[in-house]
């Protein structure tokens, strides 16, 4: 188990590849070298033979201008002498060739110069004796003598020759021997060559074998890795990416692109195609992170929104961590997380926290009106009545009456409270079920339902056409009464009332006033008056629960009114708003999302 484990290890591997390629660069160096030597012994070989081929066909020269010289002699043919007259260009180009053969070899470059000389001398016996050929008999003598002399030069070329060719055959010998021995050796490095090179290739191929086995393994575990971290993402809603900071390469997981609403790997990943998909008021958030990994080597979370193909927004959230490997390479390896579903529940839960809010700071203001403003007609009516005699009314004082009549006001401002704190308690929303209803419909019972008041001041009321929307039929209805019915109460006198509404449809972020879900779009619906209007300073005021701007002497009523309208507005996820300039008027405005 122990030498498994060594065999296995990376460093026993390290060592078997190093020594492997060490004895066959041995190998390999012992072959060249061979190699080496058999060529220089094979180009040796080669020039004895051809030291020798040069020499012979010098010796021809000389012999076919030799022969050239006797047919002319005998015959006085001049055609004889055309190997003649050739022969001792040829020898001069046998000479030089023989001197660049023999340039290594001082001693061979001696008998060549002597050999040389020699030829000089033969040529001039035969050109004495040319000259005599064409005088009378006396010049046969001439003729004789020099062709002797000739014949004498000539056997001592031939013996040169034949020395040098000696010579060069106990090279050619000497050459071929070791030829013999070094092309005896080629067989052996060869066949040892091949043999180190069959071990290494079977050493290889079973441990290649086994590793492949391994690693197909370890390729199916990560396959199964793969597919598991793929489902996941799919299910979590995440995806992962790298970014190598050298090269500035990125490399998405598939989950990227589906988050995108792409097919995966459908873009080249960059910082520019990722930008192509973040929404244009965020892009400054990634510009500015990416800015942080270049300069500062670190990524702190970031949320933005991105824009997929079928036009949804979404809310993301990146995170990611620097890693540097042993050779000082950087990488940025990251998560980006659809965090909408949280991001929305988050907004839902800050939504009901401010609505929480709102019914505890009005259960509050009811249990002050509780203990205070409601007890005190309560305690007037008991003081009034205490103060009764117990006579008919008839044979009561004047002063006795105007109790009883004091007792009947406070009784009568006290039902009015109990009816309207009924009327607000009954505007919650969880009571009332969501209807899709034209609003017009809502609209005209308002109005039929406050025609006695309209028909007494003769209001004039002009309004646009209302959207169909699902709401709780019954509470905006009593929203047109409250708000129409305000603006009723709070005309100036001797003045026509003037009520004016419109609807828009509108985005949320174009308007400031709107909390929440900025990515909504809503209904607006204004209600602008001529009335008496009031200080800009309570334009939030007036909603709150039973403040009132004026006393009930002048101007009727409990303070609850249009903080029914704010409760009923706020049941529908909307928002509203007031804006008055004294004895101008006013304008109310309310938003209720398109869709609930």
């Amino acid at each position: 188990m122990k030498a498994k484990t060594v065999f296995t290890s990376s460093y026993f591997l390290k060592s078997i590849f190093v020594m492997s390629l060490a004895v066959l660069m041995f190998i390999s160096y012992i072959s060249y070298q061979h190699m080496s030597v058999l060529s220089d012994t094979t180009k040796l070989v080669m020039h004895s033979y051809e030291v020798q081929v040069k020499l012979e066909q010098l010796f021809s020269c000389i012999k076919d201008a030799e022969t050239g010289q006797r047919g002319y002699l005998v015959t006085k043919d001049k055609a004889f002498l055309e190997p003649y007259t050739g022969a001792f260009i040829q020898i001069n180009r046998k000479n030089q060739e023989l001197k660049s053969l023999l340039a290594d070899n001082p001693e061979q470059i001696k008998r060549l110069q002597l050999l040389y000389y020699l030829i000089e001398t033969r040529f001039s016996y035969f050109e004495k004796s040319l000259n005599q050929a064409n005088f009378d008999l006396s010049s046969k003598e001439i003729i004789n003598d020099n062709l002797l002399k000739g014949k004498i030069v000539m056997d001592r070329i031939r013996l040169d020759i034949n020395e040098m060719i000696a010579i060069e055959k106990g090279f050619l010998e000497q050459r071929q021997y070791n030829y013999k021995n070094e092309i005896s050796f080629t067989p052996f490095f060869t066949s040892l060559l091949l043999a180190f090179s069959l071990v290494v290739f079977i050493f290889s191929y079973v441990r290649i074998n086994k590793d492949y086995f391994f690693l197909k393994k370890s390729n199916e575990k990560l396959q199964v890795a793969n597919e598991s971290m793929d489902h996941a993402e799919k299910i979590g809603k995440f995806s992962t990416w790298q970014w190598d900071l050298e090269k500035n390469k990125f490399t998405y997981s598939d989950n990227q692109f589906r988050l995108f609403g792409t097919e995966p790997q459908s873009f080249e990943p960059s910082t520019e195609n990722f930008l192509k998909f973040v929404h244009p008021d965020d892009r400054h958030v990634i510009v500015k992170g990416g800015n942080e990994v270049i300069s500062e080597k670190r990524l702190t979370p970031e949320f933005y929104r991105i824009i997929r193909t079928d036009g949804q927004i979404r809310y993301f959230k990146s995170i990611g961590k620097l890693l540097t490997n042993s050779d000082g390479k950087k990488t940025l390896v990251g998560i980006n997380s659809d965090i909408t579903d949280q991001h929305l529940s988050d907004i839902a839960l800050k939504e009901q926290n401010f609505r929480l809010e709102q019914s505890i700071r009005e259960l509050e203001s009811f249990n002050h009106v509780a203990s205070h403003d409601l007890q005190e007609p309560l305690r007037k009516i008991q003081t009034f009545l205490s103060r009764i005699p117990e006579t008919d009314w008839n044979s009561l004082s004047d002063k006795g009456r105007e109790f009883i009549i004091k007792s009947r006001t406070s009784a009568e401002r006290m039902r009015s409270l109990i009816d309207d704190l009924l009327q607000f308690s009954s505007t919650n929303k969880n009571a009332e079920i969501f209807e899709q209803v034209n609003l017009n419909v809502l609209f005209e019972n308002a109005k039929q339902e406050l025609s006695t008041a309209i028909e007494d001041k003769q209001a004039i009321i002009t309004a646009d056409t209302f959207p169909e929307m699902k709401v709780i039929p019954f509470q905006i209805r009593q929203l047109f009464v409250n708000l129409i019915g305000n603006s009723l109460k709070y005309s100036r006198e001797g003045i026509i009332p003037k009520i004016d509404i419109t609807v828009e449809n509108v985005s949320a972020k174009d308007y400031p006033s709107i909390r929440f879900n900025t990515e909504k779009r809503y209904f607006k619906f204004t209600f602008s008056d001529n009335g008496m209007g009031f200080e800009q300073q309570f334009a939030e005021t007036i909603f709150i629960l039973f403040n009132r701007l004026h006393t009930t002497d002048k101007f009727p009523g409990t303070g609850i009114g249009l903080a029914i309208c704010k409760k009923i507005v706020e049941n529908h996820a909307g928002f509203i708003e007031a804006k008055g300039n004294p004895n101008e008027g006013a304008v109310f405005t309310f938003f209720l999302p398109e869709y609930i």
